[in-house]
């Protein structure tokens, strides 16, 4: 009998889901910095403000 290895068919499978991964964390990490900069530029300075 001959016995099929599923292991040929797993790297790939698990290289997409990385490629994924990846690619989701990206996506995730530049949504982040977006929001970041958006909520920096949208508050005014109050490093300053009560120091008179």
């Amino acid at each position: 009998m001959e016995q099929k290895s599923p292991g040929k068919k797993q790297p790939k499978k698990a290289e997409s889901r990385e490629d994924r991964l990846k690619a989701a964390l990206k996506a995730n990490m530049a949504r982040r910095k977006a929001q970041a900069r958006a909520r920096a530029d949208a508050r005014p300075e109050q490093k300053n403000e009560g120091q008179d």
